[in-house]
């Protein structure tokens, strides 16, 4: 009915009116309607759907705060351990204390984990990127973009490392892609003896219970 009487197609209609939540009320009010289509219909159990997925997305919301609350010290390092038992290097023929991953919210977990609970010395922290080569003409954007995240002198981000790899296709994120960051810590080899100790503590704690 809108898109006759506004004299525009159906599919800039649905554009318009995506993100409109229908209340229960509302929805029930137009199911009374006895004018009502097949396919009006199913927009509308769409709608009761969507409705009852964002209601599901708040409520898990708050539980996880309530869950969260304030991170201590000690769950900080557990937190951490956990990362680093994914994600970071653990075999003889690395040295050094190095995490990787391409979320920028976890690698700032784990700066945060190294400067305030193991008194990492900021200036001791280097970065380097790993892309793939298709992201050459916009890598100086991504090396700012961590530069910038981390609050890293230009000295502790090293040249970037590109991947050869041809890429099939190119994915919607291109523009938004800020390849894998390698999160190193100088002269570490003690300090990774330490990430080792505290994933060999925490799975005997577990796994014993």
């Amino acid at each position: 009915m809108i898109a006759r009487n506004l004299r525009v197609s159906k599919s800039s209609v649905s554009d318009w009116c995506n993100d409109i939540v229908l209340t229960d009320r509302q929805i029930e009010r137009l199911r009374k309607n006895q004018g009502i289509s097949f396919s009006s219909g199913q927009r509308l159990g769409a709608q009761v759907n969507k409705n009852k997925k964002i209601k599901a997305i708040e409520m898990a919301n708050d539980w996880g705060v309530k869950i969260v609350k304030n991170i201590s010290k000690r769950e900080l390092i557990l937190i951490s351990t956990a990362l680093y038992w994914c994600e970071g290097s653990k075999t003889e023929s690395t040295s050094s204390f190095v995490f990787v991953n391409s979320d920028p919210e976890m690698i700032l977990v784990v700066k945060e984990f190294l400067t305030s609970a193991l008194r990492v010395k900021p200036e001791d922290i280097v970065c380097r990127i790993q892309i793939n080569i298709v992201h050459k003409n916009r890598v100086k954007k991504v090396l700012i973009f961590w530069k910038n995240l981390l609050k890293l002198d230009s000295g502790q981000i090293k040249k970037p490392y590109f991947v050869k790899t041809k890429v099939q296709k190119v994915y919607e994120n291109h523009d938004n892609y800020q390849g894998v960051c390698r999160l190193i810590v100088k002269k570490s080899k003690f300090l990774k003896y330490k990430m080792l100790a505290l994933i060999k503590a925490l799975k005997v704690n577990i796994l014993s219970a």
